[in-house]
């Protein structure tokens, strides 16, 4: 299966829409924060980037979903900063802060080819809604030169649906968080008070585009959604929430990749609520909820009480990577 965004680029449609994402950092709407500066001029908004993307580093990722790191990996892309500000964030080495390279698209769409050359098997941008412009145009620039597995657009769920449908036929796999069932977490974990309209209406939009099945070819998935949710300690009832509202509004059928993996990291270590790893009770109450309610496509993981959280201080973040 080829991947969608190569018949448009083709076409001209890709860079059409880059053009379009370009445009909108002039007074910025790229994300819900609608924060309305001109990025192109210096301005600075929430995610405090400038007009081209930066990353922190590009790797073959082994520890993504099965289907999504197969046995070459995920060619994952971490972008720097991100358009929430969760206090727990694992990755808050890197997304509670802008720094990192600054790439222009020539430069992004030779890590992206390089990737593919290592034998990845997509490419995995995270948290890539505000490098968005950046992303799409080396997209065109690498599928010139021959990229051709799917593109993952790994994100925290707060998205614009007009955003998202800008990307109607570039994305192949739809990889969002479901963080939140009610606003008041999603405002004291994470500062956006509005989270869960808009990553419902995204998803849905989500679904609209690749459906609500995983397609997978030889145990590696080519196109469809996979959302995820990490249960936090202490929240179990968040956890429900975010799975009723899947049930009722977006689909069962779409598959869920049920996380275990929370772990304190140093901005939390005292926290009253989330200063502690998930028990294994927790961690199942939900896992049987997502089956009581007829959802079957599930990813699980065991509850471990080893430190799971990456240290991008380190050349090697997760410490098995090439």
């Amino acid at each position: 299966m080829d991947p969608g965004y190569q018949n448009l680029c083709r076409e001209g449609i890709v860079q059409k829409r880059a053009d379009i994402l370009a445009d909108i950092m002039e007074s910025c709407v790229l994300c819900p924060h609608r924060c309305r500066i001109d990025r192109t001029a210096g301005e600075k908004g929430f995610c405090r980037l400038g007009d081209r993307p930066m990353i922190d580093s590009a790797l073959a990722h082994h520890g993504e979903e099965p289907v999504l790191s197969g046995p070459g990996g995920a060619g994952t892309i971490f972008f720097s900063s991100c358009n929430m500000r969760c206090i727990y964030c694992q990755n808050y080495q890197i997304s509670h802060r802008a720094g990192g390279e600054v790439l222009g698209p020539a430069d992004l769409s030779r890590i992206m080819i390089d990737l593919q050359d290592k034998g990845c098997h997509n490419i995995d941008a995270v948290t890539p809604t505000p490098h968005l412009p950046g992303l799409i145009g080396a997209l065109v620039d690498a599928s010139q030169k021959g990229l051709s597995i799917p593109l993952v657009y790994n994100c925290g769920g707060y998205e614009s649906l007009e955003i998202i449908e800008l990307l109607n036929g570039i994305v192949d796999i739809y990889l969002p968080d479901f963080k939140y069932g009610n606003d008041r977490d999603a405002h004291e974990f994470s500062g956006v008070g509005d989270y869960v309209f808009h990553a419902a209406s995204a998803m849905r939009e989500m679904v609209h585009q690749v459906g609500d099945c995983l397609e997978v070819e030889d145990g590696v998935a080519k196109r469809g959604l996979i959302i995820r949710h990490l249960v936090l300690p202490g929240r179990v009832e968040n956890s429900l929430e975010v799975l009723e509202i899947i049930r009722r509004d977006i689909s069962t059928s779409v598959s869920l990749s049920i996380m275990s993996q929370y772990t304190p990291v140093q901005t939390v270590a005292n926290h009253p609520v989330l200063g502690r790893r998930v028990t294994k009770g927790e961690y199942e109450t939900v896992v049987n909820m997502a089956l009581d309610m007829g959802f079957d496509n599930i990813f699980v993981q065991d509850v471990s009480e080893g430190h799971l959280a990456p240290d991008f201080d380190r050349d090697t973040p997760f410490g098995w990577e090439e």
